[in-house]
């Protein structure tokens, strides 16, 4: 996980200039919602890595290691969309479209934290965990959340702090979710998702 930190060290090493918010680096970048950076690709991104998700899960079920992993990345995905939600409503942060404040708490925003940037981190570090020691590669994963926390940013959806924080919550879920004996979630349902389909239809 250090070279998934790293990464985002580096992108917002050229951002950070102190202007305000909580660690004093947050500022508007110049807006730019076009290209690579235009909002369509970024719910393109999220929607995308959820249904992956949502549905390698209900294929595979738990009875291998890349079902369990997908199991693990919707609880990781869960408890995180709980969890920058109930931030979000506490802190009550203004987005950089709404103010050019970044110390604008406790008002009616929704910018603190970022609840894409945290489900993106989130959705991916399981498979991180899982196989990244094994598979180096899969720490491409990585970029994934980086290019959405830049594109929140670009498109004036959120601070600087808002996805830094929102990447350590969704990161820091993945990891818990990871270590579990067992997903937390497909153990409360029936039995059936469990197996998943793949195996249960198999002749």
């Amino acid at each position: 996980m250090r070279a998934f930190l790293f990464l985002f060290a580096f992108l917002f090493a050229g951002t950070a200039a102190a202007s305000g918010g909580p660690f004093g680096i947050d500022h508007r970048l110049h807006y730019d919602n076009s290209g690579i950076w235009k909002r369509s690709n970024q719910k393109a991104l999220i929607y995308g890595s959820v249904l992956t998700v949502g549905v390698g899960a209900l294929a595979l079920g738990d009875h291998d290691e890349l079902g369990d992993t997908f199991w693990r990345s919707i609880d990781a995905l869960v408890i995180t969309g709980v969890s920058t939600t109930a931030l979000k409503y506490t802190f009550g942060r203004e987005r950089p479209s709404q103010t050019d404040d970044p110390n604008r708490f406790f008002h009616h925003g929704q910018s603190f934290p970022s609840g894409e940037v945290a489900a993106m981190s989130a959705a991916v570090t399981p498979f991180i965990v899982t196989y990244g020691d094994e598979h180096p590669a899969v720490y491409a994963l990585a970029l994934l959340p980086a290019y959405d926390a830049v594109a929140r940013m670009k498109v004036h959806g959120h601070w600087q702090s808002d996805v830094l924080v929102g990447a350590a919550i969704g990161t820091g879920v993945g990891i818990w979710a990871s270590h579990r004996n067992s997903p937390l979630i497909v153990g409360w349902l029936p039995g059936g998702f469990s197996v998943g389909y793949v195996h249960h239809f198999k002749p």
